[in-house]
């Protein structure tokens, strides 16, 4: 069983912990990345784009002139889509992009993403996150004494302090950890895990 050492804000040791090899050094199946990110992508896709068609545009129900005699195309409705300000033809409508994807699929994902951190050593641990007030200098510095750059900080509790603190760093992401996602694990190239949300996450993974 991998043992991680748990370090405070200050990068001073303050203990261990035993990570589940279930769910740290489980089989790394990376082509389930390529299934499950995509299927994230997609929930996120808005799918709002509209256009009107020709029965949805202002006007049109007026002969614009009369059908013979004028030496112009013969015409019926102003809202045709050969004209301007007419309706669009086979234009975007509201859709749903979301699609289902299996529950296996899904943890065995997140299993690989979790263990292929691990195995290239961008996990770090933490007794806790907390921050007297909200400042961003205080969360740059815990980076720069860290020497973290693109990283992922999990938390299991609500830390309004150290939230607020990060969101001004662009290369920074807080996250729950009942909000853990593959796509976030292989966006960021470091993982920050306070103690209690390491836990929170065995427990749920675990076999």
């Amino acid at each position: 069983m991998p043992k991680y050492q748990v370090v405070d804000i200050n990068k001073k040791s303050v203990g261990s912990i035993e990570l589940d090899p279930s769910v740290f050094e489980a089989e790394i199946k990376e082509h389930l990345f390529y299934y499950v990110v995509n299927w994230q992508r997609a929930k996120k896709r808005a799918g709002t784009a509209s256009t009107k068609t020709r029965g949805e545009v202002r006007g049109g129900s007026r002969k614009p002139w009369r059908q013979k005699g004028t030496g112009n195309a013969r015409a019926g409705t102003r809202s045709s889509p050969i004209w301007r300000g007419g309706g669009i033809v086979f234009g975007p409508k509201p859709k749903d992009w979301s699609y289902s994807l299996p529950k296996k699929v899904r943890r065995n994902a997140l299993l690989s993403a979790l263990s292929l951190k691990h195995r290239d050593g961008k996990i770090n641990i933490l007794n806790n996150l907390e921050l007297p007030g909200i400042k961003t200098k205080q969360v740059a510095e815990f980076l720069n004494l860290f020497g973290l750059n693109k990283t992922l900080i999990v938390i299991s509790d609500e830390n309004e302090n150290f939230t607020k603190s990060a969101r001004n760093l662009n290369k920074v992401k807080v996250l729950n950890s009942d909000g853990l996602n593959v796509y976030d694990i292989l966006k960021f190239d470091s993982l920050v895990f306070t103690e209690r949300s390491v836990q929170k996450i065995q427990e749920v993974l675990k076999r």
